[in-house]
């Protein structure tokens, strides 16, 4: 196994462990729907479940957002095993399948995503949530740089 395979699988194993641990403090402290204030105005922890997608979207389709995700994620290794020598691309690889992995195991576990971290100008989302997106980005970027150097 190279050495970009190793890292992709740890930072994804890393950002399933803390998913899974901060949703299971989270159902484990707190009753669904229950909502408590952090940061004064600005950010509240939410237990809420999330039957869709971003925004909940697609609630209720679970069958059609698993294989959605299943499709991508299938596309993001295809990406990785053709430019695994990329520079850094690694990184938000694993960040986009360790999240992606955490919200399906929520998927099969209980029926929905648990989401907690509430800004109030945002809709609740969760770590996993976060590393999707901060993957997404980072997926552009190492995409953007290695095309500039070329």
């Amino acid at each position: 196994m190279s050495r970009g395979w190793v890292r992709v699988l740890l930072v994804a194993a890393a950002v399933l462990a803390l998913d899974q641990l901060t949703k299971a403090i989270v159902r484990s402290s707190m009753t669904l729907g229950e909502s408590r204030r952090v940061i004064g105005g600005l950010l509240d922890i939410s237990y809420v479940h999330n039957k869709g997608v971003a925004f909940g979207a697609l609630a209720g389709g679970g069958a059609i957002v698993a294989a959605l995700t299943g499709v991508a994620l299938g596309a993001i290794v295809v990406y990785f095993v053709m430019r695994s020598r990329t520079a850094y691309l690694w990184l938000p690889v694993g960040m986009l399948l360790g999240g992606a992995l955490g919200n399906l195991l929520d998927r099969a576990r209980d029926g929905a995503v648990t989401d907690f971290i509430d800004p109030v100008w945002w809709p609740a989302f969760n770590v996993a949530d976060a590393c999707i997106v901060l993957g997404v980005l980072g997926l552009l970027w190492v995409i953007e740089g290695s095309t500039a150097r070329r």
